[in-house]
């Protein structure tokens, strides 16, 4: 069987590292004095597995919600004797100064620091202490770390005040102590975002050997100090830099650039008019270029072949083809072509093996995976292209999309804008059309980021997304893994007062799916997260407002299915005047039948439970059960449900029954009459795991009127779904019990007759499937 899409399994490597992280005191830790976390005396660890360790820890903190973070994780990578670190990522908020500091003795060669905006410029001081190792250097959106924090002094100190490292870097004092004097052997640099106050040229000057610089973002006052990489620098980063003819003019002439990206976020804020000539200039002096991105930029004039002259037949990557008059000149097509947000992207015949853009998929889908780590803004626009392609055409790159959305959100958990666009694409992209595709790993991923947008943002776009996105699964089978997470997320959604009304709607839709067919321990456990009084919080508010829409039929649903065989939750049924309700909404919506069918259903569920039946016991309680026998409203669905009630309490003997009205008997004639009105052959509305609540009517003599409502269900539901039930009732050990009623005086003769044909149906079902065992069984002996 060929493998879907995402089907992949993890490495060991990677398995054991997650196991590890998440069980450390057992694997590679003790715990000290203070919850301290120690490295075992015994652990020496090669840089191959401490990179790993310290690189997963970081996705996890920020993906897995079931994740503790440990206070002291970096200090277990204080000592470079036990263990090695070379190539470190860390990114968000999460990152603090004394972080940095406990690896301040390791060799990095690879730093890249994203996001941060929780260091000051004491981690700067830290820096200094990589700088003779130190061959990659990212400072990414760390928008905080060229301040002082408090007005500490730049210090590197082994102890550090707590209190410090509890708030985020507030702008203050520019540190002007820190440049890169003694970095020789650093030759890649990111300095995107770099705060305006700072002298970039200053701070780069002792630099000579850089061959790869990003200055995102930031504010040029000059351009010449560039050239003294001319000679050097293989890829120059000039995104969202305001572009003059001396900056390019500067540009051409570094002449060894491979990769150039003069982009910008949106053509709208463009000031510089990208003209035919300058295009020519970079692709003429800029020779060794494979990569380069002008995305953002608006052509000045005429830059491509009018469409009746471009060349015909299928498009083509070939400079001398191509519909762009100045990449014409190139030697070879480019490998990477960044055109998202320009006119250019549209023309037939563009000379680069992957282009941005959002003429088609391929292009959408490249800007996802070109600008999703450092340009969330255009990733964004992008994702929301996608999510276009998906709705209205197709996707063809299904695994390569999911991946890249996925990807996105983790990335960006806590970008809002991400967030929303990116749940309304996975609702496309996991829908009918698509599922057939997908591995359980893949939408095992994207119900992980589903679920984390659902806990990190409590704003009604991104929830909405989410839930409808989670409704495209089976359910309960595929949230199962996540089981008791999900359904903490879907009952915090439906405790506010008023919550948005299709947001409701679907949480509680879901709500009730997952408590749907899942074993007891779930419901249970479930049920004591509030699930009971969750429901009936959003019965009462309905009631308030007196309309019976879908979420009050799914409430009551739900606490059908949550109530199945778990009496601690009937209990709390009951303990949340629950029972209240019940008569209120049978008396505010007398002809809503679906509502009846699921109280009625629930209600059951409740007289199960043989300690709760006294509460049932009333004059109020059992005229509303008795009234509800002659109920039509369903089908025999409100009567059948109101009928088993009834036949658990008159299970309890005549010595329970205390009050004068209504008289046992006069109730369980009426009972009798409701059994003899009921179609046998009713096709029903209804779904059974166990017969045990029903089995455990039929051989006693104190009801017969509860024997007989028991028959009478089995023989309905062996005659009509025989393929279903039939096999239960066996199981259950159904047939014997319906032998021992034909055995019992008390038994009335048409409970008789319906307990020997139900008997004899399950006996031959029995013969038949032990004939075909016995057949198969032969002939695969031979």
């Amino acid at each position: 069987m060929a493998a879907k899409a995402g089907d992949n399994p993890d490495s060991l490597m990677t398995l054991a590292t997650v196991f590890c992280l998440r069980n450390l005191r057992k694997t590679m830790c003790y715990q000290e004095f203070r919850n301290k976390l120690c490295l075992r005396s015994d652990i020496f660890l090669p840089s191959e597995i401490c990179d790993k360790l310290v690189n997963t820890y970081m996705e996890l903190v920020h993906t897995d919600s079931n994740f503790e973070p440990e206070e002291s994780f970096f200090q277990l990578f204080s000592d470079p004797r036990s263990t090695r670190l070379t190539r470190v990522q860390l990114r968000e908020d999460f990152v603090r100064d004394r972080d940095l500091e406990a690896i301040k003795k390791q060799d990095l060669i690879e730093l890249h620091l994203t996001y941060c905006n929780s260091l000051s410029s004491r981690s700067l001081k830290t820096l200094t202490c990589f700088r003779e190792t130190l061959v990659s250097l990212c400072l990414f959106g760390c928008s905080h770390i060229f301040y002082k924090k408090g007005g500490a002094p730049l210090a590197c100190n082994e102890d550090t005040e707590d209190e410090e490292e509890e708030s985020p870097a507030s702008r203050q004092a520019l540190e002007t102590d820190f440049n890169f004097q003694g970095f020789n052997r650093l030759r890649l640099l990111n300095l995107g975002g770099l705060p305006d106050e700072v002298d970039v040229e200053t701070l780069l000057k002792p630099l000579k050997s850089l061959t790869s610089l990003d200055l995102s973002n930031v504010q040029l006052l000059g351009t010449a100090f560039l050239t003294q990489w001319k000679d050097r620098l293989a890829s120059l980063v000039l995104y969202n830099v305001d572009l003059t003819e001396e900056l390019v003019n500067t540009v051409v002439e570094i002449v060894n650039l491979r990769h150039l990206d003069i982009s910008r976020e949106s053509r709208r804020t463009a000031k510089f008019k990208m003209t035919r000539k300058i295009l020519t200039a970079i692709v003429q002096r800029l020779v060794n270029l494979v990569s380069l991105d002008i995305s953002g930029h608006i052509m000045l004039d005429n830059g491509t072949v009018p469409h009746f002259e471009e060349a015909m037949g299928r498009p083509s990557i070939e400079p001398c083809k191509s519909s762009i008059f100045p990449f014409q000149e190139l030697k070879r097509p480019l490998q990477f072509l960044g055109l998202y947000d320009t006119t250019l992207c549209n023309v037939t015949h563009i000379p680069a093996y992957k282009v941005t853009g959002s003429k088609n998929e391929d292009q959408v889908l490249n800007a996802i995976e070109a600008y999703t780590e450092f340009r969330p803004e255009l990733a964004h626009r992008a994702i929301n292209q996608l999510f276009d392609i998906a709705r209205i055409q197709h996707c063809s790159q299904l695994l390569r999309a999911l991946q890249l959305v996925i990807a996105a959100l983790k990335c960006h958990k806590y970008d809002k804008s991400i967030q929303v666009t990116g749940s309304a694409a996975l609702f496309y992209l996991t829908n009918t059309e698509y599922r057939s595709d997908q591995s359980v790993r893949l939408r095992r991923e994207v119900i992980q980021v589903v679920l984390n947008g659902m806990e990190q943002y409590q704003e009604v776009t991104v929830q909405r997304n989410c839930c409808l996105t989670l409704c495209n699964f089976s359910i309960p089978e595929e949230l199962e893994f996540q089981y008791s997470r999900v359904n903490q997320l879907l009952l915090k959604i439906l405790e506010p007062a008023r919550q948005d009304e299709s947001i409701q709607r679907i949480a509680v839709h879901l709500c009730n799916a997952l408590v749907c067919q899942v074993d007891n321990h779930h419901k249970e456990a479930v049920g004591k997260m509030g699930f009971v009084k969750t429901m009936l919080n959003l019965i009462q508010k309905k009631l308030q407002d007196r309309m019976c829409d879908q979420v009050m039929e799914f409430s009551w649903s739900a606490l059908w299915n949550i109530t199945d065989e778990t009496p601690d939750n009937c209990q709390m049924f009951l303990n949340c005047r629950g029972m209240s309700l019940f008569l209120d909404c049978l008396q505010e919506f007398p002809d809503k039948q679906e509502l009846h069918r699921n109280m009625l259903g629930l209600l059951g569920n409740v007289a199960e439970v043989k300690a709760l039946r006294p509460q049932l016991l009333t004059p109020q309680f059992i005229t509303v059960f008795s009234n509800l026998l002659d109920s039509k409203a369903d089908g025999i669905e409100v009567s059948y449900n109101a009928c088993g009630v009834l036949s658990h309490i008159m299970f309890d003997g005549p010595e329970v029954w205390s009050m004068e009205v209504p008289l046992r008997d006069t109730v369980m004639d009426k009972m009798w009459n409701a059994i003899q009105s009921w179609d046998v052959s009713s096709r029903r509305n209804i779904n059974y795991r166990s017969f045990e609540p029903i089995l455990r009517l039929l051989p006693q003599s104190i009801s017969p009127v509860s024997q007989h409502w028991a028959t009478w269900a089995l023989y309905n539901l062996v005659s009509v779904y025989p393929s279903k039930y039939c096999p239960l009732l066996i199981k259950e050990g159904g047939v014997s019990l319906l032998e021992k009623v034909l055995e019992l005086e008390s038994s009335q003769p048409e409970t008789k007759d319906m307990a020997r044909i139900t008997s004899c149906s399950g006996l031959k079902r029995m013969k038949r499937m032990t004939s075909l065992w016995l057949n198969n069984f032969v002939a695969n002996s031979r």
